[in-house]
């Protein structure tokens, strides 16, 4: 199996209601990240789909755009991504403290 499709797997699992049009932009992002083309495919995938609901879904980019620095802004919107990430059948979960993903 190549790494687009361990990818494509790893996100099935961890976002099972992920919607497809989210799905494609998300893989997207697992595939063609420079900084995560070492990563294993769940971490590659686990991560861009933080990055992505961060950066659709939440007030994140306002928030810097705003002055206030990366961890000020993560530690904001982290209810929101988790809101997001429920919708689409994610068990895991962001804490306060760990808002890098």
């Amino acid at each position: 199996m190549d790494r687009q499709a361990k990818i494509a797997e790893a996100l099935r699992r961890l976002a099972p209601r992920l919607p497809r049009h989210e799905f494609g932009a998300v893989m997207d992002h697992a595939c063609n990240r420079p900084g995560l083309r070492g990563a294993a495919p769940e971490v590659a995938a686990w991560l861009s789909l933080v990055s992505y609901v961060r950066h659709v879904f939440t007030d994140y980019d306002a928030l810097l755009a705003e002055g206030y620095d990366l961890e000020s802004a993560r530690f904001f919107v982290v209810e929101e991504i988790n809101d997001v990430l429920m919708r689409w059948g994610v068990v895991r979960r962001i804490a306060r403290g760990d808002e890098t993903g």
